[in-house]
Order: structure tokens, then sequence, then C-alpha cells
């Protein structure tokens, strides 16, 4: 239980008991993820039954806003980031990794973060008037399923960033079977549509962020959830 505390105490803002951090039990709390994945889009599905009959477009919102709270913004941040880095670093591998460490947002930052809600409210006002809980369910699921995937397939390039402790106790056997487990319970809730769109936008991301830095950062695998999320 202390590695599903740790990676739930990591990833939402809710309160957790009191866990001890450690190399190992971080590296279980990665097996995790998928579950507070699915954890999360059910209080988001209870949220939306809860509110049922409320207006579409106003419902939509709410469950946006309370999705962007229960994660603190954590992966909006690295996608923030990765939008800067992408710009600013003009291909050139150490000038875009000094840039995501930057805390500041620039304007490329600040438009495409815009553009993500709107789409994620576009597509929860469609979903809801087409009464369809399941990407509910789906979307934080695969979002937190493509961290484990991007570990998984490309090298981690910042040592000193907060995963290296995670990467170097990770049991990447157990991994794989977690993500294949993932992808099935994803597949079953909402058949095959939504995977192949998140495979093919995590595909584009890996692909970027090993042309551009030669692996993935902290900040690409928020990226990996905000885009996988939305597509």
């Amino acid at each position: 239980m202390r590695a599903f505390w740790l990676a739930w105490q990591f990833l939402t803002r809710f309160p957790v008991p009191a866990v001890g951090f450690d190399g190992p039990t971080a590296g279980r709390s990665l097996l995790c993820y998928p579950l507070v994945g699915l954890l999360l889009g059910g209080l988001l599905s209870g949220l939306a039954a809860w509110l049922a009959g409320t207006q579409a477009y106003l419902l939509a919102g709410i469950l946006l806003t309370a999705w962007v709270l229960a994660t603190g913004a954590l992966h909006l941040d690295g996608l923030a980031d990765c939008a800067d880095a992408w710009v600013g670093g003009q291909g050139d591998r150490e000038r875009s990794l000094r840039i995501m460490k930057d805390p500041a947002a620039g304007p490329v930052a600040v438009c495409l973060l815009v553009l993500i809600l709107l789409l994620k409210w576009a597509a929860l006002t469609a979903l809801l008037e087409r009464h369809d809980p399941s990407p509910l369910w789906t979307a934080p699921l695969l979002g937190r399923t493509a961290i484990l995937l991007l570990m998984l397939t490309a090298e981690y390039v910042s040592p000193a960033g907060l995963a290296a402790t995670w990467l170097a106790h990770a049991d990447f056997r157990a991994m794989r079977w977690t993500v294949g487990a993932a992808l099935l319970l994803a597949l079953g809730l909402s058949g095959w549509l939504p995977l192949l769109a998140a495979g093919l936008v995590l595909w584009w991301l890996r692909r970027a962020a090993l042309a551009r830095l030669g692996g993935a950062t902290g900040d690409v695998y928020g990226a990996a959830v905000e885009l996988v999320e939305t597509a």
C-alpha cells in the first residue's frame, strides 16, 4: 500500500497518509500509475453522475476544473515547459533542457495550454451530450499509462531530475505487464479508437523528444499525460 499512496501523493493533490520516501517504494509506485488514473476517472465519472441534469457545457467546465485541481496542474506544467523548449530551443539539446528548467511560461506555452483546455472542454461537452461516461475513465487511465510507455521506450536524459530515483529502482518487467493490463482495460472500456488516437499522439511525442532531447524528461512525461488525455 505504501507504493500506491506514494503514487497517489505524487500524481494528485488529495490528502493521503504520510508515506516515507525510499528508492524501492518509489520504484514500485510506478506500477500504480494506471490505477491512480483509473481512480481519477472514477471520481470524475461520479461527479458527472452527481451533477446529472446540469447543462452539458457547464458540467464540462466543472469537470475540467475538478480535473485540473485534482492533479494540481502538474502535467500542464510539463506541457508548458515542453512547448517553450520546443520553440525556444531551436533544435539545440542543451538549450532546450535549460529552457525546461525555467519556471516562467512564454507566450507559446500559454497559447498551447489555452488550446488544450479548450479542446478538453469541447470533448467533455460532446461526451456529456452523448451520455457516454467511458472516456472519463479511459482518458486518465491512458494518460498515466503513457508515462510508463515512455519510461520503457525512451532514455531518461535528466539524471538530476525527480524521476531518476523512481527509474533507478523500477521493475521494468512488471511495468510491461502493468502497461498490457491497462491497455486491455482501456480497450474494454472504450474500444480500440481511443487507443489508436492515444498511440499516435504518444508516438509523435516520443519521436519529437528523441529528436530534440535524445530521450525523455519529467516534463515530457507530463506533456504525454495531457496530450494523450486530450486525444
